[in-house]
């Protein structure tokens, strides 16, 4: 008997630790894969050696195509996919519905109008990066202020259908610039910059988004079992003691930062934020609704899954395709799925 509850205690031990090592595995696989891969591959012999000893490397282009192209792409790849993930699981939880995505406060199209206004008008870069991270936060505090003057009896709701209005307004005014941009050169640029890529990542990119994204992330780590208090009924949180409107302001504050400040630079990437929490629910199991398990798988699963799709983007065809192309077509199925799986049960 004692042999058998041993037994038992080292599968289970056996079990979590498989669930726990294997996401950071497949990211630092993705990460190996996507410095080798492209239209000028890399072996793992050069690569070792340009990371860690470029001093003494003798070949200058693969220094220049590593450290000035590939690694400056990958890691913003690894923070967007982290970030816009764990924006996804905050709203998914706080809002109790697992189809909702980081836009549903219409923080997307604020960035979106933010940045097309600039195009627009022939702003610069860092200009565009300015005014998308602006146009997010300004579009999420008129949507919770709208929501705050309603007084309506469901707050939650509230925001959701401020957040539908707002941003249905919002891509009307994008839809507008683009009829009256140029042809030839702005509504290109426009357009591109709608369906989000990585092309343009820079270490000077890297340097603004991290400060932002770790002061964004750091309020969820630390509030992150207040979450799943939030999951129980208003009423149940009240009475735990949970202060629900000042929890909920926090929460949506951080997952807007970091969806603005990660669109400023990518442009609008969709999809992760809604289906990588489902991943890591999924692989989670039972333990897919405790937030704080959720947190840290997500952060994982979603920098390993946008890294791919940008992989598969910048070295499978001889024209670089958006992001958002690619992950919609993936996307897409993914969320029927869960529909028609949602509908059955």
């Amino acid at each position: 008997m004692k042999n058998h509850l041993v037994f038992s205690k080292s599968q289970n031990f056996l079990r979590k630790s498989w669930r726990q090592i294997v996401p950071p595995a497949l990211l630092i696989g993705c990460v190996l894969t996507a410095c080798c891969i492209g239209q000028y591959p890399i072996s793992l012999h050069d690569l070792w050696q340009n990371l860690f000893f470029p001093s003494t490397s003798s070949n200058s282009i693969i220094h220049t195509v590593l450290w000035q192209v590939r690694l400056p792409r990958i890691l913003t790849a690894i923070l967007a996919g982290a970030a816009l993930s764990m924006a996804g699981a905050t709203y998914q939880s706080m809002f109790k519905n697992p189809l909702v995505s980081p836009d549903i406060l219409g923080v997307s199209a604020g960035a979106g109008l933010g940045a097309v206004a600039i195009i627009f008008v022939g702003g610069s870069l860092w200009q565009l990066q300015l005014s998308a991270f602006i146009g997010g936060l300004v579009a999420v505090a008129i949507v919770y202020a709208i929501a705050k003057i309603a007084r309506y009896h469901a707050p939650i709701l509230a925001l959701v259908l401020a957040g539908i209005a707002l941003a249905a307004l919002l891509k009307a005014g994008i839809s507008i610039l683009k009829i009256f941009a140029d042809p030839y050169s702005q509504l290109t640029t426009m357009t591109f910059w709608l369906l989000g890529a990585l092309n343009m990542a820079t270490f000077h990119d890297l340097a603004f988004m991290v400060p932002l994204i770790l002061l964004a992330v750091l309020p969820l780590i630390l509030l992150r079992w207040r979450m799943n208090l939030l999951s129980l009924e208003d009423e149940e949180a009240q009475s735990l003691g949970l202060n629900l409107s000042r929890t909920r302001l926090i929460f949506i504050v951080s997952a807007t930062l970091m969806t603005s400040t990660i669109i400023a630079v990518t442009g609008i990437i969709g999809w992760i934020g809604l289906i990588v929490p489902h991943v890591a629910r999924l692989w989670l199991g039972e333990k897919g609704s405790d937030f704080r398990q959720l947190l840290p798988v997500t952060i994982f699963f979603g920098s390993a899954i946008l890294l791919i799709a940008d992989t598969f983007s910048r070295a499978t065809f001889s024209v670089e395709i958006p992001l958002g192309i690619i992950t919609a077509i993936v996307g897409v199925p993914f969320f029927l799925g869960l529909l028609i799986l949602g509908g059955r049960k």
